[in-house]
C-alpha cells in the first residue's frame, strides 16, 4: 500500500474518498465539507462505528465515522473505525482514501489506522483465485507531519509480517509441513544479513537427547524441525538477548486422543505460535531494530502410526527430566519443554514463548484476552503493557506451587495429564516452569485468539496473534 501525508485539509487532496472522524459534541467537523454536504451533516452521528456517506461534486465521496467520546479514542478504536471504513470505500470503488486526522491525533492513532486498513486487507486467495485487486491502493493522511511518515511505515511493516503470519496459518497442512516452514525460515535468513537460521532434522533432534519434542514427533511421517533463527544486527551487539518460543505443530490430530471432528477442522492452526514467532523476527529485521533476539520454533505434526506415544510412556526431556506422557493431545508443552532447554543451553537473558496451548485458556478468556503466566514481575508487566500498546491484550493468571505439585508425575519426575482437570492452562504453565528455572520467563497462550478473530480487521482463518506484541516487547526488552 502506497502511503502518503499532505498537511492540508483533506477536502484539498487528490482522493477520491475522503474519511472525516464525528465525536460526541463536535458538530464542526463537516465545515470544510462546503454546503453541498448538509444532507450528510444530517445523517451522520457520534455513535461509535456509525457510517453516513456523501457526495462532494462529481469526484469525491465523504465517509463520515462516527467514533464516540473524543476520549475514548484509542489506537485500538482507530484500528476498527479503518476497517470499516475501508469496506465501504471498497463498496465505493475508492482507490485513494485519505483521511482527515482528527485534532490533536497521536503517533498511535496513525499506526492504528495502517494497522486496521491493512489486516482488513488480507484475504488468502492463493487456492482460490480472485480477479478482485485489492483496494485501495493509497492511503493518505490529511492534517499530518513528515514524522507521521515513519510511524505509518513501521505500522505498515508489522501489519504485513502480521498478514504473512495469517498466511503461514491459512496454509493446508498437507502443503505446510514441518520442512516447508523450516526452508521459509532459512529464506528469510537467506534475505538478511542480520539473521542466521539453524535447522535441526528429526535425528538431530533424537540424537541430541530432546526426547519429549521426539515423541511428539514420532506418530508422523513428516520429519520434525527445530528451527532456530538468530537476529543479530551490529548495533546491538552485546546487548541483552531475548529468547522467542514458538509451538509449531502443523497438524494436531491429538495422537491416540484424537480431536473430534469440529476441532481437527482447526488444527492446521496449532503452529500460529511459532508463525508469530518467524514473522516478528522479520519485522524487527525490516525494521533495523537494535536487538537481540533467537527464535526457537518446535515444529512438527502430531499423528497416528504404529510409533506414536502411548499412555504410559516415560520420555526423557533434553534436561534429563522423566515425563509420564498420558495424554497425546497435550503435546504442546513436550515440545516446548524442549526448546525451552535448548534456548538456555544456546544463551538467553529472557523467555517468552508463544503457543496454541490449552483449550482451557479458551475456556477461561474466551476470544478476548492470551493467557499469560510468568515467574518475573517486571517482565509480565512488560508483557501486559505491550498487549495493551498493540490491542493483542493479555490477562495474567497465578503461577503456584500448589500447581507445580500438581504436574508432579506417579512413575516419573513430572506428568503431561494431571489427575485433576482443573487449571488447565496454568497447570501446563507449570510444566514449562519446571523447565525455565529461575530465568525470567513469560508464557504466552493464544489457544483462544490464534484463529478466528472477533474483531473488525482480522476475519475468519489464521488472526496471525502475536507479532505486533512480540515485536514491541522486543523492541522494550
Amino acid at each position: 500500500m502506497n502511503i502518503s501525508v499532505i498537511d492540508n485539509p483533506a477536502v484539498e487532496s487528490a482522493a477520491d474518498t475522503i474519511a472525516i472522524a464525528v465525536f460526541d459534541g463536535q458538530a464542526d467537523a463537516f465545515d470544510a465539507l462546503g454546503p453541498e454536504l448538509a444532507l450528510l451533516r444530517g445523517a451522520a452521528k457520534s455513535d461509535f462505528r456509525h457510517l453516513a456517506v456523501g457526495q462532494r461534486g462529481e469526484d469525491q465521496w465523504v465517509i463520515a465515522i462516527g467514533l464516540g467520546s473524543a476520549d475514548a479514542f484509542d489506537s485500538e478504536r482507530a484500528r476498527i473505525a479503518a476497517a470499516i471504513v475501508r469496506r465501504r470505500a471498497v463498496e465505493l470503488g475508492t482507490d485513494n482514501l485519505c483521511w482527515q486526522l482528527p485534532n490533536g491525533a497521536g503517533d498511535e492513532i496513525v499506526a492504528g489506522i495502517v494497522t486496521g486498513t491493512i489486516l482488513d486487507s488480507y484475504r488468502f486467495d492463493r487456492y482460490k483465485p480472485s480477479d478482485e485487486p485489492i483496494v485501495p491502493r493509497h492511503l493518505t493522511f490529511a492534517g499530518a507531519s513528515d514524522h507521521h511518515v515513519g510511524v505509518a511505515r513501521t505500522a505498515e511493516i508489522l501489519a504485513e509480517a502480521q498478514n504473512r503470519a495469517r498466511d503461514l496459518g491459512n496454509s493446508p497442512p498437507n502443503l505446510m509441513t514441518p520442512s516447508a516452514l523450516a526452508d521459509y525460515a532459512v529464506a528469510l535468513a537467506d534475505r538478511h544479513d542480520a539473521i542466521s537460521a539453524t535447522v535441526l532434522d528429526e535425528d538431530d533432534i533424537r540424537g541430541s537427547g530432546m526426547g519429549a519434542f521426539a515423541a511428539v514427533a514420532q506418530g508422523s511421517d513428516q520429519p520434525a524441525k527445530l528451527i532456530a533463527l538468530s537476529y543479530e544486527p551490529p548495533a546491538a551487539a552485546g546487548g541483552r538477548r531475548l529468547a522467542l518460543i514458538g509451538k509449531a505443530v502443523t497438524f494436531d490430530s491429538g495422537g491416540l486422543w484424537l480431536k473430534p471432528t469440529a476441532s481437527q477442522i482447526t488444527m492446521k492452526f496449532d503452529m500460529a505460535g511459532g508463525a508469530a514467532v518467524i514473522e516478528t523476527v522479520a519485522a524487527l529485521a525490516q525494521l533495523g531494530a537494535p536487538v537481540r533476539v533467537l527464535a526457537v520454533i518446535g515444529c512438527t505434526e502430531n499423528m497416528i502410526n504404529g510409533s506414536a506415544m502411548r499412555p504410559g510412556d516415560i520420555l526423557t526431556a533434553l534436561d534429563g527430566t522423566t515425563i509420564e506422557m498420558n495424554n497425546s493431545d497435550a503435546e504442546g508443552r513436550l515440545v516446548l519443554a524442549d526448546c525451552i532447554t535448548w534456548a538456555k543451553r544456546e544463551g538467553c537473558d529472557a523467555i517468552v514463548d508463544v503457543a496454541t496451548l490449552t483449550g482451557a485458556a479458551e475456556v477461561a478468556l474466551g476470544y478476548v484476552y492470551a493467557a499469560l503466566l510468568s515467574n518475573d514481575d517486571e517482565l509480565a508487566a512488560l508483557a501486559l503493557r505491550c498487549g495493551d500498546q498493540t490491542g493483542e491484550r493479555l490477562w495474567r493468571l497465578p503461577l503456584d506451587p500448589a500447581y507445580a505439585e500438581m504436574v508432579k508425575g506417579r512413575y516419573a519426575q513430572l506428568t503431561n495429564r494431571t489427575e485433576q482437570r482443573v487449571a488447565g492452562a496454568i497447570t501446563a504453565a507449570e510444566l514449562l516452569h519446571h523447565f525455565v528455572g529461575d530465568t525470567p520467563w513469560a508464557h504466552v497462550d493464544i489457544a483462544g485468539v490464534g484463529d478466528n478473530g472477533r474483531v473488525p480487521y482480522l476475519d475468519k482463518g489464521g488472526t496471525g496473534f502475536g507479532v505486533r506484541l512480540l515485536t514491541e516487547l522486543a523492541l522494550s526488552f
